[in-house]
């Protein structure tokens, strides 16, 4: 493993930069960067070919993947459109971004993917958070996506429960990080694979390293602020969580759930209200740091033997944390974040045409009969569209 805290020499031009995340390493924060300065870096050679911030459904069907609950599934037209896109890019170098290539499944789908991308000008960056931290991040994210299992239980079955694929198969998919960046290794070889390990004390290095392997002046990528992204309180992901376990019990369809929950009530949470400084965090107990901090480090020192380049410090991916147990806390929702949320739910039902009010007042009704009153509703909008 070539290992470097310096800044590298940049890629061969005409290069092809695939990001293939995984989820939670700081993904969403660099794809904005890159997609708000895409003509300023045509200034300098490099492309991004995509048409939006992150080509999702490209990558999705590339790997043969299903959406997210109740989104339309991708299609080989999503994938062959971003291929016409990069091809477009001829010789200049082009960055393509996207967590869910982390997904793929198996040597053959991934050589396909390398090949279709300009095989010998594909390198591949994979970008590396320590385990520790994506834990709680990517199981409220679960949440945002239907899961209506509590944390405790979740990291019980995800660390004491073989074969640790349920609820989430692909968690350990993604994030046993050294399986995942053998897979690609194998399929360009450790020289065109570079690993970046973020440092959540400097904001800057992760869009610095990007910088420097694409050959632009430093600074040039500038974060964009994007509240719709952030991650969920503890009481924020409980409530979505509870409302989840309602939905299924109601047998309400999943192409509800896209429009009504995530873009309706999570989104317009998001965007509305910001996380308070006395808010109720997601805390993994110690037993579940030792036990993440173990296999990140077995997986830091596998990728190691790779030899592959690793730009950061590899020590950080399995650092403890330190801090006391956690104590007990309950998570309470403000009643302003709770009216935001419903709010997002009654917008969406009513952006829909033909929408309208429910006929009796919300405090007029349970939470079961709103959100059933509220999935009838969609469901006709849908109907009539």
């Amino acid at each position: 493993m070539e290992t470097d805290c310096t800044r590298p020499a940049p890629l061969p031009p005409g290069t092809r930069l695939l990001h293939i995340g995984p989820h939670k390493t700081g993904t969403t924060a660099i794809q904005g960067a890159l997609f708000a300065a895409k003509h300023r870096m045509g200034e300098y050679g490099v492309a991004f070919p995509a048409h939006t911030r992150h080509p999702m459904e490209a990558a999705l069907a590339a790997c043969a993947r299903p959406a997210m609950m109740g989104d339309p599934v991708p299609t080989d037209r999503h994938w062959g459109r971003l291929l016409q896109q990069v091809a477009a890019t001829v010789g200049r170098t082009s960055v393509i971004s996207s967590e869910f290539f982390a997904d793929a499944e198996g040597d053959g789908t991934i050589a396909r993917i390398v090949d279709q991308l300009g095989g010998d000008r594909v390198h591949v960056l994979v970008t590396l958070r320590p385990l520790v931290k994506i834990m709680p991040s990517q199981w409220q994210q679960y949440v945002q996506n239907g899961l209506r299992m509590g944390y405790a239980d979740w990291l019980e079955h995800m660390l004491r429960k073989p074969p640790y694929e349920r609820p989430n198969p692909s968690f350990w998919h993604r994030h046993r990080h050294d399986r995942l960046v053998e897979r690609w290794a194998r399929a360009v070889g450790a020289e065109r694979l570079t690993v970046v390990v973020v440092d959540d004390r400097d904001r800057a290095g992760l869009p610095r390293a990007f910088e420097a392997l694409l050959g632009l002046p430093e600074n040039l990528l500038q974060p964009v602020p994007d509240t719709a992204n952030r991650s969920l309180t503890l009481a924020e992901t409980e409530m979505l969580r509870n409302l989840n376990v309602e939905f299924r019990a109601n047998g309400l369809p999943d192409e509800l759930y896209s429009r009504l929950v995530r873009g309706g009530a999570v989104l317009h949470m998001k965007n509305a209200c910001a996380p308070e400084p006395g808010d109720v965090k997601i805390v993994t107990p110690r037993w579940a740091v030792r036990a993440a901090a173990e296999i990140a480090a077995e997986s830091a020192a596998r990728i190691a033997a790779l030899g592959v380049r690793v730009l950061g410090d590899p020590a950080l991916l399995s650092a403890v944390p330190e801090q006391p147990e956690p104590r007990p806390a309950e998570p309470r929702i403000a009643p302003e974040v709770a009216a935001r949320a419903l709010y997002g739910a009654l917008a969406a039902v009513a952006s829909a045409p033909g929408g309208g009010a429910p006929a009796r007042t919300v405090h007029q009704t349970s939470s079961k009969d709103l959100l059933r009153v509220l999935g009838h509703r969609c469901l006709k909008r849908l109907g009539r569209r």
